[in-house]
C-alpha cells in the first residue's frame, strides 16, 4: 500500500482539472509508472493524486477532416504501437514506442506521462519533435496549445500550469505527408534501459536534394532538443555523402551532452554523430536514396 494523502479518480477531462484546482498539491496519474516509483520512494510531492486513467477521451487516437492526428495523451505505448493511423502515417511514433521498457511498461505507460515528466531521455519526445508536434492542454483558464520544443523549460521542467491537463498531441498533415522519418535509441540493454542517446530524423526530397530536414535527440542536452542550425545548414542540399559529411560537421553545435554516470560525455558526442548519420541513412531509404 501507498502513503497517499489524498486520493480521487476523474471520469472526465473538467472533472480532473477542477480536483486539480481544488488542491494544489495534488498531481494527475495515468499510467503511473513513474509516480508510483516516486510513491514508493516516499517523495512528498506524491501524496495528492487525481488519477486520470479511466478518462476515455485521453485515449482517442483519431484523423480530424483536414488530416490532422491527435493523438491522446492518455494513449498508451502499446496503444500508439497498434493504430492504425499511427502505423500508416506517423510510424516513427510507434518506432519510438517500441523503445519503451517491456510489454508490461508499454502496457502501462501513457505517451503523455512520458512528455510531461520533462525528462530528457523521454522516448517518445525525438520522435514527435521531428513530427513537429503540438501540445494541447486544458486548464482553469481554458484551452491552449504550443509546440513541443517550447513545451520543454528544463531537466524535469514542462510549460505544464497549475491544475491543468494534457489532453493531446497535435500533428499537421503538412508535417508527416511526404516526409519520411525514423528514431533510433541507443542503449545499454535496448529497450529495457534508459536511452543513452536516442535520435529521430525526418526528411523531404526534391531532385535528389534535401527540401527539409528535422533532426531531433534525446538525453544530448538538459531536455529534449531540435538541432536547428544543422537543419538550416542542410536545407538544399544534394542526398549524397557529402550530406552525410555536413550534419557529422554540424550536429555538435546544436546539443549540449554532458558526462554522466550512464556515458561520458566523449562517448555521447561520438554516439551522437553515429546515429545522426545512421538514421538519417534509414530515413533517405525510405525516398528511395541509398548511399552505400
Amino acid at each position: 500500500m501507498f502513503d497517499l494523502d489524498s486520493y480521487h479518480k476523474a471520469k472526465t477531462v473538467e472533472e480532473a482539472v477542477a480536483l486539480l484546482s481544488q488542491n494544489p498539491k495534488a498531481i494527475p496519474i495515468a499510467g503511473g509508472t513513474d509516480v508510483l516509483v516516486r510513491l514508493h520512494q516516499r517523495h512528498p510531492d506524491y501524496r495528492h493524486l487525481v488519477d486520470i486513467h479511466d478518462v476515455t477521451e485521453l485515449k482517442e487516437i483519431v484523423m480530424t477532416p483536414d488530416g490532422t492526428i491527435m493523438v491522446g495523451s492518455g494513449s498508451t505505448f502499446t496503444d500508439l504501437m497498434e493504430s492504425r493511423i499511427i502505423a500508416d502515417n506517423i510510424s516513427v511514433l510507434s518506432e519510438g514506442a517500441s523503445w519503451v521498457g517491456g510489454p508490461q511498461i508499454r502496457n502501462m505507460a501513457t505517451v503523455g506521462g512520458n512528455i510531461c515528466n520533462g525528462v530528457p531521455s523521454a522516448d517518445s519526445a525525438a520522435p514527435l519533435l521531428v513530427l513537429n508536434a503540438v501540445v494541447a492542454l486544458k486548464g482553469p483558464q481554458g484551452e491552449r496549445q504550443l509546440p513541443l520544443h517550447e513545451f520543454y523549460q528544463g531537466p524535469g521542467r514542462v510549460d505544464r500550469q497549475p491544475a491543468e491537463i494534457m489532453t493531446a498531441l497535435q500533428i499537421a498533415p503538412d508535417d508527416y505527408r511526404g516526409w519520411s522519418a525514423r528514431y533510433y535509441k541507443y542503449a545499454m540493454r535496448d529497450a529495457m534501459d534508459i536511452a543513452t542517446i536516442g535520435c529521430a530524423a525526418a526528411c523531404t526530397l526534391k531532385g535528389g536534394s534535401v527540401s527539409e530536414l528535422r533532426l531531433a535527440f534525446a538525453v544530448a542536452g538538459p531536455t529534449p532538443m531540435r538541432c536547428w542550425k544543422t537543419e538550416e545548414k542542410a536545407r538544399g542540399a544534394v542526398a549524397d555523402q557529402s550530406l552525410m559529411q555536413l550534419i557529422r560537421d554540424s550536429v555538435l553545435d546544436d546539443l549540449r551532452p554532458r558526462d554522466s554516470w550512464r556515458a561520458p560525455k566523449a562517448f555521447r558526442e561520438h554516439i551522437i554523430k553515429t546515429l545522426a548519420e545512421r538514421v538519417l541513412q534509414k530515413a533517405l531509404n525510405q525516398c528511395g536514396v541509398s548511399l552505400s
